[in-house]
């Protein structure tokens, strides 16, 4: 059945009872304590809850029957809270701008590397305290309170990638994603071989930097709050709780900023050129300075990640900066949906928890039910993780290729796709 498009004229009256409607449901959803918002926050403020109580509940968690080997340890916990970060700072790159970037790990190694530079006893000709904790005054080395390392980590990154986006960003599509799978590969090499610059160490080489100092607030603030703030998270009893909420700190710090930049008018652009850079740059937004803005925000997050990681492991090491990591980040964000922060939160836990302890839980379970009663042998599903992980992208690329949770733009987009516009006074083609 075809429809015909009228534009009949309507009156003052009727217009204005219209654009009334219009504000207050605009005022409704912008409302805090709207019924939509509400919908969605209570889920979030229950998860949120949760993940701050974890540390608390964990070992009782992990002693329940049959369920217990699925909870993470809290060491696990931290991990994946660094990961999932990193995969929200990617998503400004890949979601919201549309930039495909295959190189993400160099921002990680470089944010690493700032915390091996200026927590630790790497340049030992040197002898500077400012805020450092569980250490001696007379430990030689640059050592700063690892809170001001992890801004200089930042800083230091959104610098790397302003340098590296400026001659790579004109290029569009497999280009860009070629080329910044380049720089992922060079960054790695180069602190593996940068032990000798004319005779100055800097990375230490394939040794890697250890140890990195540990966070913590010195003995003066701890004894101001009674103890209530440590020393040193080291050296405390719960060091792993206290690492554990740092991250979760670092990933809700991650997701207020990028989801405040999703509605401001730097991230209309990024989506802008997403959608048709030609058009947008047709409209007046400056294609170069938008693009680096999102590598240089998108690299800042990585880099506090891959600091706080170093000193979460008390090194830096060149052996965790691997290829497969950026591709690893990029699932999580094409699992969660591109452009979506919460899809990208879910796809990071779920894949960060398979990949630490998740599929090793699975194939044991597996042998114990099936494989080795059944067929009299074992398999190791770890071994298979990126064929696991495939699979899953196929399979979601198949049935949901918006993501887990996607952004409402581009669920319309995939959902949708191109229809066929009515113009005025014509009549529309049945589809």
């Amino acid at each position: 059945m075809t429809e015909t498009r009228t534009d009949e004229p309507r009156s003052d009256a009727e217009l204005a009872s219209i654009l009334s409607e219009r504000v207050e449901r605009q005022a409704g959803r912008q409302s805090m304590f709207s019924t939509d918002n509400l919908r969605t926050l209570l889920p979030l403020i229950i998860v949120l809850v949760v993940a701050c109580i974890y540390p608390l509940i964990n070992e009782d968690l992990r002693s329940l029957d049959y369920i217990g080997d699925f909870f993470p340890t809290t060491g696990s916990g931290v991990i994946i809270l660094v990961f999932t970060m990193m995969a929200v700072g990617l998503n400004v790159v890949v979601g919201y701008a549309g930039l495909l970037d295959l190189g993400y790990v160099a921002f990680y190694a470089a944010g690493a590397y700032v915390a091996g530079w200026f927590a630790s006893q790497q340049f030992e000709q040197v002898n500077f305290h400012l805020g450092s904790v569980g250490i001696g005054p007379t430990i030689p080395g640059i050592h700063l309170s690892v809170f001001i390392v992890l801004v200089i980590a930042g800083i230091f990154t959104a610098l790397v990638g302003i340098v590296i986006g400026l001659p790579t960003l004109r290029l569009r599509g497999d280009y860009l994603a070629i080329v910044t799978l380049g720089f992922g590969e060079i960054v790695p090499q180069f602190v593996r071989n940068a032990d000798s610059i004319k005779g100055f160490d800097l990375t230490h080489g394939s040794f890697g930097i250890a140890p990195i100092d540990s966070p913590g607030f010195g003995e003066g603030l701890s004894n101001a709050t009674g103890g209530i703030l440590p020393v040193s998270f080291r050296q405390s009893f719960d060091a792993q709780d206290l690492f554990y909420w740092s991250a979760l700190g670092l990933l809700l710090f991650t997701v207020f900023c990028c989801w405040r930049l999703r509605d401001s008018r730097l991230g209309r652009a990024w989506v802008a050129i997403r959608e048709d850079e030609t058009a947008a740059a047709a409209m007046g937004v400056p294609l170069m300075r938008t693009k680096t803005w999102a590598y240089a925000i998108g690299a800042t997050f990585g880099g506090i990640a891959g600091a706080f990681y170093a000193s979460f492991k008390s090194g830096a090491f060149p052996s965790d900066f691997y290829f497969n990591i950026s591709i690893f980040l990029l699932c999580m964000v094409i699992l969660g949906g591109m452009g979506s922060i919460w899809g990208v939160v879910v796809a990071g836990v779920i894949l960060g928890w398979l990949n630490i302890e998740g599929l090793s839980v699975i194939g044991n379970r597996l042998n114990d039910g099936f494989f080795n009663p059944v067929l009299d042998r074992s398999i190791e599903v770890p071994k298979y993780q990126f064929g696991i992980y495939g699979v899953i992208i196929v399979l979601m690329m198949l049935f949901r290729p918006a993501g887990l949770i996607p952004e409402r733009r581009r669920k319309l987009e995939v959902e949708e796709g191109v229809h066929d516009e009515v113009v005025k006074g014509e009549v529309s083609k049945p589809r």
